[in-house]
This record gives C-alpha cells, sequence and structure tokens, in this order.
C-alpha cells in the first residue's frame, strides 16, 4: 500500500470511527456528512503531525500510567478537531475520552482485518 492509499484508508477508518462515536454519544454532534469528511481528514492530519509530539511531551506519564494516558492524548486530539471544525461537536473531556476509544478501536479492527499484510504483521507478530 503506498502513502496516498495509506492516507486514504485511515480518513475511510477514521470516518467510520467518528461516526460510530457519534451514534453512541450523544455529546458528539456532526451537521452534515461533509462536517464527518472533513473532520476525519482533519484528525487523520492532526494524528500524523501533531499527535507524535504530543506522546513525546507526554513520555513521562506514560510510563507511569502503563500506557493508560494515550487515551488523554487522543482525547485531546479529538478535541483539537472539534475546535477547528465548527460542526463537529465534543462536548465535555470524558465524552472525548469514550469517543477516542471508540475511533482507536474502529482503528485496531479494520487494521487487524485488513487485507494489507503490513498491518497484520504489526498486530499478530509473537516475540521468539
Amino acid at each position: 500500500m503506498n502513502k496516498v492509499h495509506f492516507i486514504v484508508y485511515r480518513i475511510f477508518v477514521n470516518v467510520i470511527g467518528m461516526g460510530l462515536a457519534a451514534v453512541l454519544f450523544k455529546h458528539i454532534q456532526i451537521d452534515t456528512f461533509l462536517t464527518l469528511m472533513i473532520s476525519a481528514l482533519l484528525l487523520t492530519a492532526l494524528n500524523a503531525f501533531v499527535k507524535p509530539a504530543l506522546l513525546l511531551m507526554t513520555l513521562p506519564l506514560q510510563l507511569v500510567t502503563f500506557g493508560l494516558f494515550y487515551l488523554v492524548v487522543n482525547a485531546v486530539v479529538l478535541e483539537l478537531t472539534s475546535f477547528f471544525i465548527s460542526g463537529f461537536v465534543v462536548d465535555g473531556f470524558w465524552t472525548a475520552i469514550g469517543g477516542s476509544l471508540i475511533i482507536s478501536i474502529v482503528n485496531v479492527l479494520f487494521d487487524v482485518f485488513s487485507t494489507n499484510s503490513d498491518m497484520r504483521y504489526i498486530y499478530w507478530t509473537r516475540r521468539k
């Protein structure tokens, strides 16, 4: 899978994850499908460029909480997306935690069941 296909794949998976999160949580509101697409595009960009810096800055907290702080970083990225897109509203920090958890689960499920062997390799490799 080349880089363009991978980016389009990530946007598609984020559209599904964000849509599911909006259905499951009443405090996540998306006005239109176009807003959902633009929000997924921005979330994908923030995950690619901003999230690595946030993870690096919060590395001590990641280590102390055994990686649970990763959910907080995901929630912050989701809140940033909500801040920049006017038709996408995430009302509350705990809603952002829940929404980011749903989006993460959808991403993992799509990666595990993907036909791309590189993605399956990441999740199914065993150490010898």
